[in-house]
């Protein structure tokens, strides 16, 4: 009797170890659905002597994706994939397809020019929106591409506003040109140099540095002997800018300095301090007592300062957001019908595209007094702030 009741508490242990490892059916685990929503890139350079800027895109980006993403509904929400170019034209076309198999839908982006134009390529072929909030070559919107647009404004348009400045405001008669060969900076300088003769302007002397240059005085010593009325400086950013400031006056020259759009950064300031001062520079015109910079301003803050491209890019991002909504999907034909649609005031300026691509442009002559970029001259009016 003994044995059997070992032998049943036998049989009994065995059904229990079975069942507690795997006996049980336990319930299968399903499967997650994929979060629905859009994907869009940011394309600026992250890492370098240029990240400043590409960071005040990425930020600009996220600025806008945070106020458009409650309005969004169903189609939401908005997520960002920013992506390095360090503004090299191989990077650039690398981040480029890695975005492509990331699947976004629309690319925020590049800053350098040099990096925008071979990016677009496989961007453009894959039906996916590019829209730079800071490459200003006309040959970014030259191509006839479909799906490329621009918010910012444009060389040719600024070479005009610097020219007109220093012939009608300036009474300049002479300038000297440096640029540092990339694809925005000397195509810059190169339309000025065109235009100078034209404006009356005579050009004594048109220098190229390199990108990374720190000392600058074999050709300041050109500059400080030619005695030009106006010193045009174009190179690729504020922390290019900043040494050559430093330099000016080290070396004791005296004559005007008229900068463009891509040293507009508090960047410049902060590394060339006194030395900006008096500094002239193109830009294009901000209003910044609307309501629509206003909330750009305040969903910004928590990156700090807003940088040169910080709101162009938060208007890019805007704008692509609003056309999506409107399309009821990022169908990219649908898309590209509302976009063409679409006019707003921007957190920058009025936010219209045309045809090509482009948005217009609306340069203004600013300057730096007490160490903030200071509105100046109107070239559309030929009339001080």
């Amino acid at each position: 009797m003994k044995r059997a009741f070992n032998l049943v508490s036998m049989l009994l242990l065995a059904s229990l170890v079975a069942f507690g490892c795997g006996g049980e059916k336990k319930e299968e685990k399903k499967a997650e659905a994929p979060v629905a929503g859009i994907k869009i890139g940011s394309l600026g350079p992250l890492t370098g002597p240029y990240a400043a800027d590409g960071n005040d895109i990425k930020n600009g980006v996220l600025a806008a994706i945070e106020v458009m993403n409650p309005e969004m509904g169903a189609l939401g929400p908005v997520t960002l994939q920013p992506e390095d170019d360090a503004c090299d034209p191989r990077q650039a076309v690398a981040a480029a397809n890695k975005l492509i198999n990331e699947k976004v839908v629309a690319v925020i982006g590049a800053y350098c020019s040099s990096a925008t134009i071979p990016a677009s390529e496989p961007l453009i072929a894959a039906k996916i929106f590019m829209i730079t909030p800071a490459s200003t070559s006309e040959k970014v919107t030259e191509r006839g591409m479909p799906f490329m647009f621009r918010t910012c404004g444009r060389d040719d348009d600024q070479s005009k506003a610097a020219i007109k400045f220093m012939v009608e405001q300036l009474k300049a008669k002479t300038v000297y040109i440096v640029d540092d060969k990339t694809t925005y900076s000397q195509g810059l300088a190169d339309n000025v140099n065109k235009m100078a003769t034209d404006g009356g302007l005579k050009v004594l002397g048109h220098e190229h540095v390199n990108q990374g240059d720190k000392d600058y005085s074999a050709i300041l010593t050109k500059v400080k002997a030619a005695k030009p009325d106006v010193f045009y400086v174009s190179l690729q950013n504020s922390a290019s800018a900043a040494p050559m400031l430093i330099q000016v006056a080290r070396m004791g020259i005296k004559t005007k300095i008229l900068a463009q759009d891509a040293v507009y950064h508090p960047q410049l300031m902060e590394l060339a301090k006194k030395d900006a001062e008096g500094v002239f520079l193109t830009f294009g015109y901000t209003d910044k007592e609307t309501p629509a910079y206003k909330q750009f301003a305040d969903a910004y803050k928590k990156f700090g300062e807003p940088g040169a491209y910080s709101a162009y890019s938060y208007d890019s991002t805007l704008a692509y957001l609003k056309a999506v909504k409107a399309a009821g999907g990022t169908d990219p034909e649908k898309v590209k019908a509302e976009l063409m649609k679409l006019e707003f005031e921007g957190a920058s300026k009025k936010i219209k595209y045309k045809e090509n691509g482009d948005s217009g442009s609306n340069y203004v002559i600013q300057v730096v007094k007490d160490g903030k970029f200071t509105n100046y001259w109107n070239p559309e009016t030929g009339q001080l702030f």
